[in-house]
């Protein structure tokens, strides 16, 4: 998977601290999600099967209430 010419967003709520997760937007619907560790943008990724990823977020939203 290229990733050269995505955008990469991490959450609103991280609060332009350095110490998280960005995800790559832009994607086709479906396409696996990228992760990486805001810190190292150069550093590897980790790619998540669109609905594990959907699952994940939805178990969050949950949590949060």
């Amino acid at each position: 998977m290229n990733l050269m010419n995505v955008t990469w967003r991490k959450s609103t709520y991280s609060g332009g601290q350095d110490e998280c997760l960005e995800i790559a937007d832009g994607l086709p619907i479906g396409s696996p999600v990228p992760v990486r560790d805001s810190k190292h943008p150069d550093g590897p990724h980790l790619l998540f099967p669109a609905p594990v990823w959907a699952a994940f977020i939805a178990s969050v939203k949950a949590a949060r209430g």
